[in-house]
């Protein structure tokens, strides 16, 4: 179902150069976008796709104004890609079919379960003892909330999501299929030559507008919490360890792991598969770089990278201490370059 310019921008604002009649059909990529579709340009160093591109309607910033109004219908903002997510999320909202939420026969709900007559549960979800589901919460299919756990109001679990026991999730949280919130951590501790359990008696609390990719885990925490703070946003397959606390508004892409008891501060990123190891800090505002290993604190804000050949430890260490140190030789040996070099001028020649 299309949308016109006129309800897009009374919605979400920015300067409309074009008639509000238009009809839009959709967002869509600048690639690939028709006429009656509706793109973004991000940045005016792009703004030679003006011209290639058969998008109707563009996004557009300030900079870009007179030639974007020139080619034809635009929306100029300060922010095109913000402006863009926002469109994503009002669209979705605009077309998004919801029923009336119900409690699906096939579910099973304990009678101690405080569960808001506003929520949707879908069948064969598990609603154990004691817990607690907040208005406008969604629980897809084959979910299971264990005894005592806590979902905030608007929050929505996809199908096959698990959590476990007290655990905490805040409010409009989006939890993607086969997440698990709250299995035991990876504690062992090792006797005469075999592993023997440490319980895992902490849980994990999820603050508010949290979202978590498909088949991540967060572990629960040994004695204290696992905590995952306001705002973080958890990418598909990534591995929390037992008792890591992620500062808030925090991005962690694919496939990264941070083990136990790491902390990361707020604002941070950590590219798809990238490691932190435990009992390590991450600064507020600290950038790793995909497939990183941080193997040291990074008490500092800013952007790191951190990538070696796989070795045996003992020649790992001895080439890793040398990779430190190059640097300082190269400045060596440069210098010596350049005092060889005026000895050379200043030999006289025979």
């Amino acid at each position: 179902m299309s949308r016109s310019l006129g309800d897009i921008v009374d919605a979400l604002g920015g300067i409309l150069h074009g008639s509000r009649d238009i009809s839009v059909t959709r967002p869509a990529p600048l690639a690939t976008a028709g006429p009656t579709e509706l793109a973004f340009i991000a940045q005016a160093r792009y703004a030679n796709q003006l011209q290639t591109t058969q998008a109707g309607v563009l996004i557009v910033p300030v900079e870009m104004q007179e030639p974007a109004s020139r080619r034809g219908a635009c929306i100029v903002t300060d922010n095109p890609y913000f402006y863009f997510a926002r469109l994503t999320q009002w669209w979705r909202r605009e077309h998004e079919v919801r029923v009336a939420p119900v409690i699906d026969p096939l579910a099973f709900v304990h009678p101690s379960a405080q569960v808001d007559e506003q929520v949707d549960i879908g069948p064969f979800a598990v609603i154990a003892a004691g817990v607690r589901i907040g208005r406008g919460a969604r629980i897809g299919a084959h979910a299971v909330i264990a005894a005592g756990a806590s979902i905030g109001v608007d929050s929505y679990l996809y199908p096959r999501v698990s959590v476990g026991e007290r655990c905490v999730v805040g409010a409009r949280c989006v939890l993607h299929p086969g997440v698990v919130i709250g299995a035991d951590g990876f504690g062992f501790a090792q006797h005469q030559g075999q592993w023997i359990k440490i319980e895992q008696l902490g849980s994990v609390r999820i603050g508010d507008d949290v979202e978590i990719g498909a088949n991540t885990c967060i572990d629960r925490g040994a004695l204290d919490d696992t905590v995952i703070e306001d705002g973080v946003k958890l990418d598909n397959l990534i591995q929390i360890g037992h008792n890591v606390r992620i500062g808030e508004h925090t991005a962690m892409a694919g496939n990264a792991g941070v083990a136990g008891s790491a902390t990361i501060g707020a604002h941070c990123t950590v590219g798809g598969g990238a490691i932190v190891l435990g009992h390590l800090s991450l600064a507020d505002g600290v950038h790793v770089s995909a497939a990183s290993v941080v193997s040291r604190s990074l008490n500092k804000p800013g952007h790191y990278t951190g990538m070696f050949p796989i070795d045996d430890n003992a020649t790992w260490e001895k080439n890793a201490a040398s990779l430190k140190q190059l640097n300082r030789l190269r400045e060596r040996l440069k210098a010596v370059e350049q005092a060889l070099a005026q000895a050379l001028k200043d030999t006289p020649t025979p």
